[in-house]
């Protein structure tokens, strides 16, 4: 969804990273997860960014 001024968008990652995420030790396990990001867009650029992601389903995932 967008406007002159906003972007909002759901992203899906289906990834492996090294080390830690968010605090967790996931060392190259492989997740699942969505992130839903907000844009504030200021002259056509990229002036905030606001990013819920769903740490407690990522959790779920390494308890497996």
């Amino acid at each position: 969804m967008a406007d002159e001024g906003h972007i909002a968008s759901r992203i899906r990652f289906d990834c492996a990273p090294s080390g830690k995420f968010l605090g967790l030790p996931l060392n190259g396990r492989r997740i699942v997860f969505y992130e839903h990001a907000f844009y504030t867009l200021v002259g056509g650029k990229i002036a905030e960014v606001f990013s819920v992601i769903d740490k407690t389903g990522i959790e779920a995932q390494l308890t497996f």
